[in-house]
Order: structure tokens, then C-alpha cells, then sequence
């Protein structure tokens, strides 16, 4: 056994030299000056407190906001987990229900269950069913007419494929019967940054969580909860407090400012250029066959369906490690990459390259969905809370017919999610299950 094997194990694997369509954004290509790493200090009288800020941290984050468009942004070291806490504790404290959009991720369910929230859920719809989908704006305008107690609708947007939900649309919509728009932008810091300005709270969201480090050069962990909504500015840093590290890594707040001043001269413009070469691969993509996801999507981000090639499961990641490419994801389908100013032409590519190497395999009919939007949803009999605070156990998924989940159980992090903690489990949902490689889950005890 190593006596370093974290740090020798990505040691390792940095010397393999793959071209990293994953996150983070910087791709390690020497973006942050060598002495940031010496800079780990924590709230002293000269640096400022993160939840208290009144100091440079206060500063950074008024440069944010300008950059963003938001009325207040506050700097997250712990991840679009803690800004999506936040967001949701804002949002709770408005009173009522709110609605999910069912392609959540696992933060958001936690988030939920620990703030007592009553989840309505309305179902993310695809055309094709390879890829997760998008909710419709009046499928959201007919729950806030037939549940006046909806007081905050909250969406994923772009999903982990890249798929775009009319935020616009949704913001007109949400305001017209007095709820909230709120946002899990994860994975779309840099919408605000392409040609066409895509970001939520330039099309009119509340607010918005934005995982920095997954698309822009900041450190794996930083993050910014961009909030539009004046009504949640003063309470935001202490609900930030309840669930966030009093020792915040400065490392990556530093990260974050450093990235900041990047953009505010000239990367927004590295951005752009990184965009029409992504367009290019895109296009690539098409005149070789492959099937991409259809409407508006991440101009920096590449979804390919692999499975209509007859390349799936694990021969997918194979397949890219041969081209010396690593991606962002592979689902056993569909193979997803993030690219960024800091990938480099090698890359690219590699990645132009892999495309043709599909050659005249690319057969549609390979990669049609058989299920396409025929999920419905279980019956919900505890509120998120109970079951993840009931006594529980882990039991086969054979044997759990009519048991209460008090877990989430999701066949891919991308995917909507089968079951929620509250939700009891039929035989659709066992199937699904099975289907997907989960053979246990967690279930309130009898």
C-alpha cells in the first residue's frame, strides 16, 4: 500500500496525459500563479471573514455581482452544494411549497429534507429520451394554477447533457403568479459569458447557484450564490452561515477574485473564441451522424449519443482513453464533454479526431430510446424529512415492493431520479431500478 496514495494516484494519472473535457475549468494549464497554494491563511484583522464580510472579501464579491449582473453575489468555498443550501433556506423562508423540476441534484434533495420543504414535482420532458430533457413552461404555469400555495419554482439549467430550459420564459411566468425562480446553475457559470448572454439572472431569475470551478479557471470548490431578488440580500450571508465551514479555504476565494479579474479583461472575449471552436466540433459531430441533443444548448459543451454507433457501456470510456481523451461523463449511451479556453488545440483535436473514428457505424436506429417520457411518479406518502429522519434500513431492491424510500436513488448523476425519500416503491420503480445497476436502497423500517 502507498503512503501517499491520493496524491500518487493523481500524480499517476496527470502523467497520462489525457486531454481533460471534465471539470475543472482550468484544466491545469498553469492558470493560477505558483504562489497561491502559500496563501492558505485563515480570518485574520487584515483578510476579512467570509460570513462577516465587511473588508476585501465584501470587495470580491461587489466585482462579482457587477460581473454577473446580481444584485448581491456571495463567494462559496464549499462548493454549488452550500450556495444551493442557501438558496433554498432563502427560499423556505417565504413560506409554502415549492416546485421541483425532478431532474434535481442529490444537494437540492438533502437540502430540502434537512429544511422540512414540501416538494411538488413536475417532470422534465425529452423528444427523443436520450437525454434528460427539459421542463415545459406550461407544465410549470399549470402547477402554480392548480397549487396557489407554490410559492418558488426551482430548475436545473443547463443540465449535465447541456440542455438549456427557457429560463426566460419560466421567470415570466413564475412572477406572473407571485412564486420565484431559482436556479441550479451549476454547471453554467460561464453562460454569462458567450456571445449570447445566457445566464439566469441576466433572464430574469432570482437567483442562481454557480459552480465557478466546474467551467471557469477557479479552484474545485468554488462557487457563487447569485442573487437578483432584493427581498433575500440582507439575510443571505446568515443563511449561507447555517450550513457553511467557518473555515472557508482562501486558496480558493482567492481563485475566484483571480478569475474574476480575468474576465473583467479580457477572458470573456477567450470564451467567445473557445465557442465557435466548440461549434465546429459540434458541427463535426452532425456530419458524421452522431445524435446531439436537439434545441438550445451549451454553446462550450459537447453531448454525443455513442450507443448510436454501437459503442456503449464500458466500451465507451475505453473508447475515448484510446484517443487519450478523457470525459466529463460517459452513461453508458451518451458521452458528455466540458471544454473551456484552457483546453488546448491538441485537444480539440483529439476530440475532431475520436468523432471520425466512429467512421460509417453511426446508425440512428442504434441509439432510439425504447421509454422515451413514460416515467411517472411514485405515490408520495412522507414528507422528504420523515424519511430521511425515520429509522431505516438497506434492503434488495427484490424485496422492497410497497417499502417508503429514504433515499434518493438515481441511475446516473445526470438522470432524473427513480425514487425520492418519501416515495414508496412499486414494481414500475423496482424494474427501473434493476435496470439501472442498483440492487439495494435505504427504506423507512416498517
Amino acid at each position: 500500500m502507498s503512503d501517499t496514495p491520493i496524491y500518487s494516484q493523481l500524480v499517476k494519472h496527470h502523467k497520462l496525459d489525457y486531454s481533460p473535457f471534465h471539470t475543472p475549468g482550468h484544466k491545469c494549464a498553469g492558470f493560477f500563479p505558483p504562489e497561491l497554494l502559500s496563501l492558505d491563511l485563515t480570518e485574520l484583522p487584515d483578510t476579512d471573514a467570509l460570513y462577516e464580510a465587511s473588508g476585501i472579501i465584501l470587495e470580491a464579491e461587489k466585482n462579482l455581482a457587477e460581473l454577473f449582473g446580481a444584485k448581491r453575489t456571495l463567494i462559496s468555498g464549499s462548493g454549488c452544494t452550500l450556495a444551493i443550501q442557501t438558496m433554498l433556506r432563502l427560499a423556505s423562508q417565504r413560506g409554502g411549497k415549492i416546485l421541483f423540476a425532478r431532474n434535481i441534484h442529490r444537494s437540492a434533495v438533502n437540502a430540502a429534507a434537512l429544511l422540512g420543504i414540501e416538494p411538488v414535482w413536475v417532470m422534465p420532458y425529452s423528444d427523443s429520451g436520450l437525454f434528460t430533457g427539459r421542463v415545459k413552461p406550461e407544465d410549470i404555469e399549470q402547477a402554480l394554477k392548480k397549487d396557489s400555495d407554490i410559492t418558488a419554482c426551482y430548475v436545473t439549467s443547463p443540465d449535465y447533457y447541456g440542455e438549456l430550459t427557457d429560463i426566460k420564459a419560466l421567470s415570466e411566468i413564475c412572477h406572473s403568479y407571485g412564486a420565484h425562480l431559482l436556479v441550479d446553475n451549476a454547471h453554467g457559470s460561464h453562460l454569462a459569458f458567450t456571445n449570447k448572454n445566457l445566464h439566469p439572472i441576466h433572464l430574469g431569475a432570482d437567483m442562481s447557484a454557480c459552480s465557478l470551478h466546474k467551467t471557469l479557471p477557479v479552484l474545485t470548490g468554488g462557487a457563487v450564490l447569485n442573487i437578483a431578488n432584493e427581498e433575500y440580500v440582507d439575510r443571505a450571508k446568515q443563511a449561507m452561515s447555517l450550513f457553511g465551514s467557518t473555515s472557508p479555504s482562501y486558496p480558493i476565494m482567492a481563485s475566484i477574485d483571480l478569475c474574476c479579474d480575468y474576465l473583467r479583461n479580457g477572458g470573456t472575449g477567450k470564451y467567445r473564441e473557445a465557442e465557435e471552436r466548440v461549434g465546429r466540433i459540434k458541427l463535426h459531430a452532425k456530419k458524421n451522424g452522431l445524435i446531439q441533443p436537439d434545441g438550445e444548448c451549451d454553446p462550450l459543451r459537447v453531448c454525443i449519443n455513442t450507443s448510436c454507433a454501437g459503442i456503449k457501456g464500458n466500451e465507451q470510456t475505453e473508447f475515448f482513453h484510446r484517443h487519450k481523451i478523457e470525459p466529463e461523463f460517459c452513461d453508458g449511451s451518451n458521452a458528455v464533454f466540458i471544454c473551456t479556453p484552457f483546453n488546448s488545440e491538441k485537444d480539440f483535436t483529439r476530440l475532431e479526431t475520436a468523432i471520425d473514428d466512429f467512421g460509417n457505424r453511426v446508425d440512428v436506429r442504434l441509439g432510439l430510446s425504447q421509454d422515451k417520457n413514460t416515467i411517472k411518479l411514485p405515490e408520495s406518502v412522507m414528507t422528504p424529512r420523515e424519511a430521511v429522519f425515520s429509522k431505516n434500513e438497506n434492503v434488495p431492491v427484490n424485496s422492497c415492493c410497497g417499502r417508503i424510500a429514504s433515499d434518493s436513488a438515481c441511475p446516473c448523476p445526470p438522470g432524473i431520479p427513480v425514487i425520492m425519500p418519501g416515495e414508496r416503491i412499486d414494481e414500475d420503480v423496482i424494474s427501473r431500478l434493476l435496470n439501472s445497476g442498483i440492487e439495494t436502497i435505504r427504506c423507512a423500517e416498517n
